[in-house]
């Protein structure tokens, strides 16, 4: 396993949880760290003045009691903006600053930031020099493979993002045009491995030690960032460093652990988020749990759960189900 070096931080895993809007919140990001996530990011969060009083910035930047390094992942669509940011972020108490230029939704992208970005290179090399320079920080950048099949520049755009004094990549194996579509492809991630001396972490499809490993082996990535395969199965990160470590595949986990934590991961939602707010993003968590601990029962359990307005109720009839698993 390559040891992973961000400016003065040593990662102790080379499996990394993917920064995403609606997941990787404080509670999941704990979550992911304990399991042996080598680096948790924040949802992207856009740090400006009017909206820094509003909820979903509040609870975005919110790092109290998380372990260093602590990566925040910023988003814009203007050089100035986004050194603006990352100063901000610095305030907030971020370690590692990371630039979106890997969102492929709409409404990130019709601001012309996110993966929209790539289909500018001058402008990304002003963004990505006015973020560095702003900051005494390491400067990380999570981008796609393009922002069309026929316009693949992520090699380019990661030579500009050495050049620029970026200190880490992540390349997901999709177009901004794929969004979500089709498969992940590695022959582009492991052209931009190639082409820079810094660390490149492969992104996209990555949903088991195997797949982890055959990722690795053919890109000759840094490591591997995992998004939407932790949703329901933060014990994705043990099962692939103990497989990268030892070439076998551990032991399942014991029910009763896998038990034990999800409680506690919706009891630290509550937490975190309070009554109103704690409940509603319960509830993809214990759909995501359900399908994963019994996909043939899901549909029932969640018709009963899904109704529930008062989140004691909604822990309590949780435990009870989990109980009879």
């Amino acid at each position: 396993m390559v040891s992973i070096q961000i400016g003065p931080y040593q990662l102790n895993s080379s499996v990394l949880l993917a920064p995403m809007a609606g997941t990787s919140d404080k509670p999941f990001r704990m979550l992911c760290k304990s399991l042996g996530a080598g680096l948790t990011t924040s949802e992207m969060v856009v740090i400006q003045e009017h909206l820094l009083n509003t909820n979903k910035s509040k609870y975005r930047l919110n790092f109290e009691g998380e372990s260093a390094p602590i990566s925040i992942q910023i988003a814009g669509s203007e050089a100035q903006e986004l050194a603006t940011s990352a100063q901000k972020a610095v305030e907030y108490g971020a370690d590692i600053i990371d630039i979106n230029m890997g969102c492929p939704a709409k409404k990130v992208c019709n601001k012309a930031a996110g993966s929209a970005l790539m289909q500018d290179e001058k402008l990304v090399k002003e963004i990505l020099e006015a973020v560095v320079n702003a900051v005494d920080i390491p400067v990380t950048l999570k981008m796609r493979t393009g922002w069309s099949v026929d316009n693949k520049n992520a090699p380019t755009i990661a030579q500009i993002a050495q050049q620029a004094g970026i200190q880490m990549l992540s390349v997901h194996g999709r177009t901004k045009e794929d969004k979500y579509n089709g498969m992940a492809e590695y022959d582009t991630i492991k052209t931009v491995v190639s082409q820079v001396d810094i660390p490149v972490i492969a992104n996209g499809d990555i949903i088991s030690a195997k797949k982890a490993q055959q990722v690795l082996e053919y890109t000759k990535a840094s490591g591997v960032m995992i998004g939407r395969a932790t949703q329901g199965n933060p014990w994705i990160f043990a099962e692939i460093n103990h497989y990268l470590k030892t070439g076998k595949i551990n032991d399942p986990v014991p029910l009763e652990i896998k038990k034990s934590t999800i409680l506690q991961h919706i009891q630290q939602i509550h937490q975190f988020y309070g009554d109103f707010l704690g409940l509603r993003l319960a509830r993809k968590h214990i759909l995501w749990y359900a399908t994963h601990l019994d996909e043939n029962h899901v549909q029932q359990f969640w018709k009963t759960i899904n109704k529930v307005t008062e989140r004691k109720q909604q822990f309590n009839i949780l435990k009870d189900y989990l109980s009879q698993l």
